[in-house]
């Protein structure tokens, strides 16, 4: 099944593992709505919405480029009804937003609290509940959320409270929606990394240069968002998915191709299941 022609609504795209999904879409010739805060460039963080077009249409897409305040249910109603007038329709919808700041209770102030939870767990709700009409309308259609399975472990929960409830609050979202548009035939699902992604957060707010490099890159999730997004929105539904465990049933064998720096063995991101093992090994290619 190809994406030619096909719609595709992505949140966050500007940058980073957004951008490396549209892109992916945008090889097969889908149209992309890049639905994101940048517009103007940023000194600490690469792109924005009109750089992320540029490449979109370079892949081979169309692109709309649209800013967005995902928190601000006007602006995303707004950015719905233009994607629908420019392209004629909705058929995918990439929750991909997400803010995260993994300060301890005693720490976190409720300004930040709030925002993340604004971003992630309200806004996926959010734009799903105003993409569901246009999604309905498609051949098609997907719902899908770049968040963890619901793995309820207090290891996920103790360091960082605050973002693990915004964070798993999206997965909410996927788990309630499965259930409830099962019998519209619109699929909604949940991929999250196996390991770090060579991101601007991870390198900027997490680990540096030296978490980047044992990472992997986002292409990993761009390849796996695209199987998903082929797959029939009828029975593909409700699924937490790994990307390296999800590709490696799909047939990819070369995780390799995914390393930032080879050399360094690949850190495990939060939220992995210890029920879920590795299809590939994680230490370094001497």
């Amino acid at each position: 099944m190809s994406l030619q022609g096909r719609t595709l609504f992505v949140t966050g795209g500007s940058r980073g593992i957004g951008l490396a999904i549209a892109k992916r879409c945008a090889a097969d010739g889908a149209n992309v709505v890049i639905a994101a805060k940048t517009a103007e460039p940023h000194p600490k963080l690469p792109g924005t919405i009109y750089t992320a077009a540029e490449e979109i249409e370079a892949a081979g897409g169309k692109a709309l480029p649209l800013v967005v305040d995902v928190r601000d249910d006007a602006s995303v109603e707004a950015a719905m009804a233009q994607a629908v007038a420019t392209f004629g329709g909705i058929d995918l919808l990439l929750n991909n937003a997400s803010a995260i700041n993994l300060s301890p209770t005693s720490k976190i102030d409720m300004k930040r609290f709030d925002l993340m939870h604004q971003v992630n767990a309200r806004a996926t709700f959010l734009v799903s509940k105003l993409a569901i009409p246009h999604l309905a309308k498609s051949a098609n259609p997907h719902i899908l959320t770049l968040s963890p399975p619901l793995d309820m472990k207090e290891k996920w929960f103790a360091p960082h409270l605050a973002y693990s409830m915004a964070k798993f609050g999206m997965s909410l979202v996927v788990l309630g929606l499965a259930g409830e548009l099962r019998g519209q035939g619109i699929a909604v699902n949940a991929l999250w990394p196996r390991t770090t992604i060579d991101t601007s957060a991870v390198r900027n707010l997490l680990g540096g240069e030296a978490l980047a490099r044992a990472s992997r890159t986002p292409q990993i999730l761009a390849d796996a968002a695209y199987h998903i997004f082929t797959k029939p929105s009828t029975t593909f539904t409700g699924n937490f998915i790994i990307d390296d465990t999800f590709l490696a049933a799909e047939g990819t064998t070369d995780f390799d191709q995914y390393r930032v720096d080879p050399t360094q063995p690949l850190q495990v991101d939060f939220f992995v299941p210890d029920s879920i093992p590795a299809p590939a090994s994680l230490a370094p290619i001497r």
